[in-house]
């Protein structure tokens, strides 16, 4: 297996993945979206609310703002060998807010109960109060699986196509291809036809070119074994930690087939 990274920030990365399956591929994308746990608000308690919205319109907008994660301290609530389920510091957090208008309150005014677990990003607005309207509630965030909810969804828009292999010969130079591609990557010139090295990536493999040639001088292909990945974080972990993460979630699978298979 084999990883060339092409672009990589705090929340998106996009990387070539080489000399694995399909189901390989497909299994790190279900992965970063399904079976890498985050923190997410699944309870609140509404101690005054006079604000437009219902009770259970504002836990809604609580329960989708991305919470920064901590693996390493926290565990989900049901695998929880300190409580069993009950809730502890081991799998809860408490995060509580106050506020009174007008104002606008915003995710950053959430104070949590540990220094290290804030909102991914504290400009995510919650409910505008207006003169003499209040809030005041306790959020309590659960550890979770985005396969059981979208609140728990750390990965987004995570996806991935086969690198294009793009063939021309023999080509007449008439341009057809070049107007036809919707990605404008085909350049024309004097001997023909050609994509610049670079660019081969950016191929959708919608073989518009490929149709439009009469003299069948372009041909679209793609390797079987090679993909490129883009993805990104909604800021629970950076896309490098959840990539890491999600790696590890399929090889601690692949171990526990393995230790069942050894019993047998």
């Amino acid at each position: 297996m084999e990883v060339d990274i092409l672009e990589l920030s705090d929340r998106y990365a996009k990387f070539v993945l080489s000399n694995v399956s399909t189901a390989f591929a497909n299994s790190i994308r279900r992965a970063m979206i399904a079976d890498v746990p985050t923190l997410a608000i699944e309870y609140v308690n509404i101690y005054d609310n006079t604000s437009v919205l219902y009770d259970e319109q504002l836990t809604l907008r609580l329960s989708l703002i991305p919470l920064v994660t901590d693996l390493e301290t926290y565990v989900p609530q049901a695998e929880c060998d300190v409580c069993e389920g009950e809730g502890c510091p081991a799998c809860e957090l408490s995060l509580t807010l106050s506020a009174e208008g007008p104002i606008t309150v915003y995710s950053k005014d959430l104070i949590s109960s540990d220094p290290k677990i804030q909102p991914a990003d504290p400009n995510v607005p919650i409910v505008e109060l207006k003169k003499g309207q209040k809030l005041v509630i306790e959020a309590i965030a659960h550890m979770g699986y985005g396969r059981d909810s979208v609140k728990w969804q750390a990965g987004i828009a995570c996806g991935y196509k086969n690198v294009p292999i793009i063939a021309i010969a023999n080509c007449d130079a008439c341009g057809h291809c070049a107007a036809e591609c919707p990605k404008s990557i085909i350049r024309v010139e004097g001997t023909g036809a050609r994509v610049a090295e670079d660019d081969v990536l950016k191929c959708s493999l919608c073989r518009l070119c490929e149709q439009v040639c009469d003299i069948n001088a372009i041909k679209i292909d793609f390797d079987e074994n090679a993909f490129v990945f883009s993805m990104e974080s909604d800021g629970s972990y950076t896309a490098r930690e959840l990539i890491l993460n999600a790696a590890n979630v399929i090889k601690g699978k692949a171990e526990e087939v393995v230790h069942i298979l050894d019993q047998l």
